[in-house]
Formats: structure tokens, sequence, C-alpha cells
């Protein structure tokens, strides 16, 4: 879990962040506000936890994403009263019980808790993929990619985007998916028979392509999937897969 964690200060933090992410920051309150950052057009850039911390918020972005996350932070801050320093920290997660420096992670509750400290995470037995494959829960890189519209990656019942915060950079396109019409393709859960093949592998069906399929745990996977093209005879790779809407 390769994470790099931003501290921002200044008076302006958290008006900054309100007009540019899909969540309401108010909600820092509450604990860890899980959140993204899209382009005007409503297509994912990065997804990032917020994290309240003293009289800071920390930003913690899967490390691949973070120079382009920083550039683009500093590009929309103009003379905001906002300060972005990478620190030191690390994010530790885990499940069980909680302890006191802990967040409940927003997105689900299988999820565990975050905490974020000075030391290297320590060792974990956890099948984190498997908990996500369960509750279908995207993956930055993997199932969370450039093309992606959130809204069809579950952003809203992983409570990443908040409808009634007003305007933020893609705001529109989003609020256009939600109130027009019925999503018609999205992540979902499938059942595979047969070996999985490598993630990214296209999800075929009477000889067309109708999705794609991405992390698999035993006999089951997460996939992008055409909703109005399913249906007996879809396979990926080997496998035969199946979808029960």
């Amino acid at each position: 879990m390769a994470r790099s964690i931003f501290q921002l200060t200044g008076e302006d933090t958290q008006h900054f962040l309100q007009g540019l992410v899909t969540n309401d920051v108010a909600r820092l309150s509450e604990g860890l506000v899980y959140a993204a950052i899209l382009t005007p057009q409503g297509k994912y850039l990065a997804d990032f936890f917020l994290v309240p911390w003293d009289d800071a918020v920390l930003l913690d972005v899967d490390a691949s994403l973070a120079p382009g996350l920083l550039t683009r932070l500093n590009m929309y801050k103009l003379r905001a009263d906002v300060t972005i320093a990478e620190t030191n920290l690390q994010a530790h997660r885990g499940i069980g019980p909680m302890p006191k420096d802990g967040f409940a992670d927003p997105r689900h509750p299988a999820l565990g808790w975050r905490a974020y400290r000075d030391t290297p995470q320590e060792a974990d037995a956890t099948d984190w993929d498997a908990l996500r494959v369960t509750h279908c829960i995207p993956e930055t890189g993997i199932e969370l990619t450039p093309d992606t519209y959130i809204l069809e990656a579950g952003f809203e019942r992983l409570h990443g985007v908040d409808f009634r915060k007003g305007c933020y950079v893609g705001q529109e396109v989003t609020a256009r998916m939600k109130h027009k019409t019925e999503l018609r393709k999205g992540l979902t859960t499938v059942a595979l028979s047969g070996t999985a093949p490598a993630s990214g592998t296209p999800i075929e069906k009477d000889g067309r392509t109708i999705g794609t399929l991405f992390t698999a745990s035993g006999d089951t996977a997460i996939a992008y999937l055409r909703f109005d093209r399913t249906g007996d005879g879809m396979t990926a790779g080997d496998a035969a897969i199946t979808w029960s809407g």
C-alpha cells in the first residue's frame, strides 16, 4: 500500500477543498472523508481520504497519483491561504478493534480503520483483495482509471460523493448522471467458473465485448459491465461469467 500523505494548512483550506472535491468537507468533523477530484468533463482524476488533523487537513492518496494531484491542487490554489506540504507520515490500516488514533474507513464497515503514524505499517495478513471483491470496492489504478465516471464506480454507495454540497469541478456532469437516467453500465461483482484471467481481460458475449474483468478472489470478481447486454454465455478468457443483477 504505497501512499503519499500531504498536509494542508491555512485559513482557506476547507473552503479551497470544498470547491474542488466530490464530497462535503464539513464531514471532517465526523472523521475521514472519502472523495475524488474530477476533470471538468466529470471523469476521475484521483481518489483520496481527507483526514482531520489538529488545525490541518491530511490528504492520503495513492503514491502513483500524488505528483499529478499536487500539480493540480497548486494550479487551483491561486492566491488562497493554503499551504500544501508532503509529510513523513505512513498510512496504516487494519480490521478488528479500532486503535485510539484510528479513523473508521468511510467506504464500508468491513474495511476497518485507517491511522497515520511516523512508523511503517506493521505486518498484515488481511486479504484486502478478498474484502474489496466481496463488497465491490474499487482500487486506484485497477478499477479506478482516468476514463471512469465515479457514479459508475459506486461512489454514492461508498459515501464518496455528496449531491447537496454545491459546486465542484465536474459537478454538473455527475449531477446529470445522478438525476437524468438509470446507469446502464458500471462496476459490479460477478461469479467465475474456471481459471480467473488477468485483470483487464475483456468480458465477451456473442462475439461482442460487453465489459472488463478486474480483481478476482476465489470464484468472485469485480467487473465493469454493460448491464443491458448481459446474459447467458458471458466469458472472460477461459472463464465463464455470470451476473445475478
